[in-house]
């Protein structure tokens, strides 16, 4: 993986970030504010509000590494800067930040004994469902800070799954049609997980059960389809290196 270029990319995403205008009018009935609220005060506390960072026991291995440790150090400052924008929300909408919730107990549990290759493949089903959760906030949101903030958001966790992406494809592995079927199953009970809590949230403001699911299965499809073309590509440029390392050999 060309760490370099991550590492610029994280650098250069935390420039040209206009802040949500939290003070521009609001206008969210009560059946949709409290919902809303329940739902944020849930993402806030997941995306770094609790433990931002890899926690798994054996992270001191994948860590070792100092452009793999500073690439993780800025992909979960951004994190942070989620649990900001997600806080200012809550204000905005008369929440307060929780300190705990069962399935993020869960979930940090799981991430910490399993061992860090299961927390990264954990963290990115996470990144993909949020970011379709955070797809169908903006699209069905009426508040003007709410749709800004999703806005950076999404613009975040798509870098972050193409940063993913590019750490799997550098492993030269590609995702088979039987591993390409267990990632979207496991998509998409990560999906459910997240579904079960938030859905008062998503459904109040007119998002459906049937665009949430499809949307996800969409997005695993395609995250799957583009490390294979990544895999295949990268084949595909060795093998062309091929007869010149041949040359250069002398033979």
């Amino acid at each position: 993986m060309n760490n370099t270029h991550w590492i610029r990319h994280f650098t250069r995403n935390q420039l040209r970030r206009p802040e949500p205008d939290w003070a521009a009018p609001l206008d969210l009935p009560e059946k949709v504010r409290r919902p809303l609220v329940k739902s944020l005060e849930q993402f806030q506390l997941g995306d770094g509000g609790g433990p931002a960072y890899l926690i798994a026991h054996d992270r001191g291995g994948f860590l070792k590494d100092e452009a793999i440790k500073e690439l993780v150090d800025l992909w979960f400052r951004e994190e942070e800067e989620h649990a900001r924008l997600l806080g200012d929300a809550l204000k905005r909408f008369g929440g307060t930040p929780i300190d705990d919730h069962w399935s993020f107990s869960l979930f940090c549990g799981l991430r910490k004994h399993l061992g860090v290759r299961f927390e990264l493949t954990a963290l990115l089903l996470t990144e993909i469902v949020s970011n379709v959760y955070y797809k169908m906030l903006h699209r069905h949101g009426r508040d003007v800070a709410l749709r800004q903030m999703c806005r950076l958001i999404i613009r975040d966790e798509t870098g972050h799954i193409a940063f993913h992406r590019a750490r799997l494809g550098a492993e030269g592995k590609g995702i088979g049609v039987l591993k390409g079927l267990m990632f979207r199953l496991l998509g998409l009970g990560a999906g459910t997980t997240l579904w079960v809590n938030h859905r008062k949230a998503v459904v109040a403001m007119g998002g459906t059960t049937f665009g949430f699911y499809r949307t996800i299965w969409k997005d695993m499809s395609r995250f799957v389809g583009r490390v294979n073309r990544d895999v295949k590509r990268a084949g595909t440029k060795e093998t062309r290196r091929a007869p010149e390392l041949v040359c250069g050999s002398g033979l």
